[in-house]
């Protein structure tokens, strides 16, 4: 049996305001909602999930369409996401690979 996925007010509404944006960026474009499907190789169905800010869609998928319809991702040109993407990579670099439960109990006992 499938289990419900629960979402906090704030990504239900951050869902809601990009499927907005990429609705608003569609039809400025003039583009009907089969040339977007088309083009970004998904359903009709899976555009109108998007446009109605759905959780489910892959996020790779959700990004690619709001490329496609000029949304700008995390306000940020393309040089400057990549160089944050770079900076990102270097902190990464300094961290532990994973993250472990610690398995030291901690006597506080004074």
């Amino acid at each position: 049996m499938k289990r419900a996925r629960s979402y906090s007010r704030v990504t239900k509404e951050a869902l809601a305001v990009l499927g907005k944006l990429v609705k608003a960026g569609r039809m400025e474009r003039g583009m009907t909602s089969a040339e977007l499907s088309e083009r970004a190789g998904i359903t009709r169905k899976t555009l109108r999930n998007i446009e109605n800010g759905e959780p489910g869609t892959e996020v790779g998928t959700v990004f690619e369409v709001a490329v496609l319809v000029g949304v700008r991702l995390f306000d940020m040109e393309e040089r400057a996401l990549a160089a944050h993407s770079a900076r990102l990579d270097e902190k990464l670099t300094l961290l532990p690979k994973r993250a472990r439960p610690s398995k030291l109990e901690v006597d506080d006992d004074f």
